[in-house]
């Protein structure tokens, strides 16, 4: 398992067209812009790799090929929590929806 930093979490997190500062990146329309759904979609294949590396850290340990409870325990709490997100996202993304539909035309 690689080393875990405040940095590299947080810029995870924010993904690669946000600054820390919350700003998106300037750029041209065309250049290099990614659509929500690309951005999305993106999220849930690291959220679905951080679940298989979980299991797979379940599935080392019990085995027996590592001894490491921590590595183990990290690799879970990391799934967990982008699960956590993405369900908070889910959940924004339905509001937002729903409060288009109440919207009076």
């Amino acid at each position: 398992m690689s080393d875990i930093t405040i940095q590299s979490g947080l810029k995870s997190l924010l993904g690669p067209g946000i600054t820390s500062g919350g700003q998106a990146k300037a750029g041209k329309p065309g250049e290099g812009a990614k659509s929500f759904g690309d951005i999305l979609g993106e999220s849930l294949k690291e959220v679905n790799n951080l679940q298989l590396e979980a299991d797979k850290a379940i599935e080392d340990f019990a085995t027996g090929q590592t001894k490491n409870v921590h590595e183990t325990m990290i690799a879970l709490n990391k799934a967990d929590t982008a699960f956590k997100m993405t369900m908070q996202v889910k959940n924004k993304i339905v509001e937002a929806y729903q409060e288009i539909i109440r919207m009076q035309v």
